[in-house]
């Protein structure tokens, strides 16, 4: 046990021993730099920061990173005006059950990165305080929230985030995300940001703007309780996906997905749509007619186990040779009526439907031009 005031002989080791199991009532007047503070003290069970002076402080970022014996916190009091970095602050608080993080002034953070990964524990969660106006980084912030219920985010304003890659990796508690305060026209990447958001059934997305956004690999990957997801709005049409080179895995075993809508995707730099829904089992129908696909390099798996499709339209699809189509169709429903005129990806249907003995449907060749 810790207990009274932080000398700076003690502050320079940082904590870091496995033994210290609380620490209560630390002071101290003078300290920038509470970066990695506590970090690894996975025998710390409770810590009381009430009475710190943080007023000067401008770095928190990994300070109670893997403090994985960690339950109650007490930092409800910290001054956090000045400080520009809490990216890991809570990292691996694998037993921490509730956050009230209400008090913080986080209107100099640019820096969120990771911030609560691995939280696994976590259940509630207060950051309706949150000024997030000069945040760049939110990537792998609720990275394996597993327990996470619910959780708002209405008073974020994503202005100048870059990064939401991996944002809500594997929450897999929450069935409701409403982003429609976001606003995206900086974002890069949003790969894999629901990976495995496996509860949600409704995803609010109204005013995402993705006009620079370039990576969109995994982004529904495993939301496979989602069964709409429409891109469309009156606020920002995401029709504005002229950068985007990656869709691989995009829409990956979302199992229960009923009803999707991509007229307005503007595919003309992408490079990889392979496995992009692979296991849309519940699919029925998918109009892709829309898609340029000119400079795609990779089709594998693309419409694998797609096994309910009765209507699958993909008359404006072109591909150049070398095109890697390997199971595209792989346990394809074959009595899908497949609208197609590209020879790369009509071989690759044939090659299907010889592999498995079926007969060649007649509906596939009225809707092309190669035989």
């Amino acid at each position: 046990m810790i207990n009274g005031e932080i000398k700076s002989d003690i502050l320079s080791y940082k904590f870091n021993q496995e033994g210290i199991q609380n620490i209560y009532l630390l002071s101290y007047e003078q300290l920038t730099n509470m970066s990695c503070l506590f970090s690894d003290c996975t025998s710390l069970k409770e810590i009381d920061l009430e009475s710190f002076d943080t007023s000067q402080v401008t770095d928190m970022s990994d300070m109670f990173y893997n403090c994985s014996s960690l339950k109650k916190i007490h930092i409800s009091n910290l001054n956090t005006e000045k400080v520009k970095n809490m990216s890991f602050m809570f990292h691996s608080c694998s037993l921490i059950k509730e956050l009230d993080l209400l008090s913080f002034n986080t209107s100099n953070v640019t820096d969120m990165l990771s911030m609560f990964e691995k939280c696994s524990s976590l259940e509630e969660l207060n950051l309706k305080s949150f000024n997030t106006n000069n945040v760049k980084d939110m990537s792998y912030m609720f990275f394996e929230c597993s327990s996470l219920k619910e959780i708002n985010l209405t008073s974020f304003n994503t202005e100048q985030v870059t990064n939401f890659s991996r944002m809500f990796h594997n929450c897999s508690s929450l069935k409701e995300i409403n982003l429609n305060s976001f606003k995206t026209s900086n974002v890069e990447d949003m790969s894999y940001m629901f990976h495995n958001c496996s509860s949600i059934t409704k995803l609010f997305l109204l005013r995402f703007d993705v006009i620079n956004v370039t990576n969109m690999s995994g982004m529904f990957y495993g939301c496979s309780s989602l069964k709409k997801l429409y891109f469309v709005s009156s606020y920002a049409p995401l029709n504005t996906t002229d950068n985007v080179t990656d869709m691989s895995c995009m829409f990956y075993n979302c199992s229960s997905l009923e009803e999707i809508d991509l007229l307005s995707f503007n595919t003309g730099n992408v490079k990889n749509m392979s496995c992009m829904f692979y296991n849309c089992s519940s699919l029925q129908e998918l109009d892709l007619s829309s898609f340029n696909t000119e400079k795609v390099k990779d089709m594998s798996s693309m419409f694998n186990k797609c096994t309910s499709l009765k209507e699958l339209n993909l008359k404006s699809f072109y591909t150049c040779e070398g095109i890697n189509t390997l199971f595209m169709f792989n346990s394809f429903n074959k009595n899908c009526n497949v609208i197609c005129k590209d020879k790369h990806i009509l071989k690759e249907l044939e090659e299907f439907y010889k592999k498995n003995n079926y007969n060649i449907l007649a509906s596939i060749y009225n809707n092309c031009n190669i035989i």
